[in-house]
């Protein structure tokens, strides 16, 4: 994927390889969510721009999720950051989740991973 999303640490001293842990088990999780007119997850899609993990006081994490729409007038557009959140939220290391949905920059078909791509023959 041309633009990787970032994981990053709200606190960036607390990034260590636990929180690394915690963001490879949150992309394992948002990859079990598709868009239904896709047949590609909404990772290597390339919709997920930001992964902000905050920890807290009792060992759990705050996750705050960046993503965008293939477009705007999606049909779906209205259910899909509760499905990212669904996702996210099924961890036992994460407190809460919130999903903003962002326009800028517009998602096009560069930020998909290869994977994406070849499924998609878009090669």
């Amino acid at each position: 994927m041309n633009d990787t999303p970032e994981i990053i640490a709200l606190q960036p001293e607390t990034l260590t390889t636990t929180l690394q842990a915690i963001g490879e088990k949150i992309v394992e999780r948002l990859r079990t969510v598709f868009d239904p007119e896709i047949p590609v997850n909404v990772y290597d899609l390339g919709l997920i721009y930001k992964i902000d993990i905050k920890p807290l006081e009792d060992g759990t994490f705050d996750v705050h999720i960046q993503m965008t729409l293939t477009t705007p007038n999606c049909p779906i557009a209205e259910q899909m950051p509760a499905m990212v959140r669904n996702a996210a939220i099924n961890l036992d290391e994460v407190h809460d989740v919130t999903v903003e949905l962002v326009w800028d920059p517009p998602w096009d078909k560069t930020r998909m991973s290869d994977e994406a791509k070849l499924q998609l023959n878009m090669f």
